[in-house]
């Protein structure tokens, strides 16, 4: 039986992980309906390089991803791979992270947000960035309406979904359990992620 790291991320909260190539990681949602972000990071190139949803979108030619799909970074080197999905989705690669302008505009000031925990896991981990890159967001429902709009909407996934992906070179990565909790995207209330990394 291969050794799993198991981590529960704490609603509202975020958390860095080290894998290495041909690690798996499964991002689970226990309760149903929790948007995870996650975000990914080279930090042994000659620079310092991330998981660009931009890149991903235009060298896989999809706005969302799928089983078998790979996420690339701002230099087009494929980071990760889909390698399972036990969820419905979808899988946004279009929004931002929630951040505190977001909260402001809302009237909700000093809210947690998703691009602050971010920061927080980096600095643990004793880096910082020039700009903070978009993540993917498992789970969040905000497919675009036959007009172009963008909203999103309580998520569908059901207690218990979760997706996989294979590291296919070593990374930080950063998972966050999404922070919104104002509007219906995590079904209303935020409520925990778990990160299980193996062989």
């Amino acid at each position: 039986m291969p050794e799993v790291r198991r981590t529960v991320i704490a609603p509202q909260s975020g958390e860095s992980f080290s894998v290495r190539r041909g690690d798996m990681i499964r991002i689970i949602d226990p309760q149903g309906q929790q948007v995870a972000d996650l975000w990914a990071f080279v930090i042994d190139g000659p620079a310092l390089d991330w998981l660009s949803t931009s890149q991903t979108r235009d060298i896989t030619e999809k706005m969302f991803p799928k089983v078998g799909d790979r996420f690339y970074s701002t230099r087009g080197e494929p980071l990760l791979t889909l390698v399972e999905d036990a969820s419905p989705g979808p899988h946004d690669m279009l929004f931002p992270a929630c951040n505190r302008w977001l909260y402001e505009r809302a009237g909700l000031p000093d809210h947690p947000s998703c691009q602050d925990n971010l920061v927080k896991a980096l600095e643990k981990a004793g880096i910082t960035l020039p700009a903070i890159p978009d993540p993917v967001d498992f789970f969040q429902n905000s497919l675009p309406a036959p007009d172009g709009r963008l909203d999103v909407h309580a998520s569908i996934n059901p207690p218990g979904g979760y997706v996989a992906l294979r590291a296919e070179r070593d990374l930080l990565l950063v998972v966050t359990a999404c922070s919104v909790d104002f509007h219906p995207t995590n079904g209303d209330r935020c409520t925990e992620v778990v990160v299980e990394i193996s062989k």
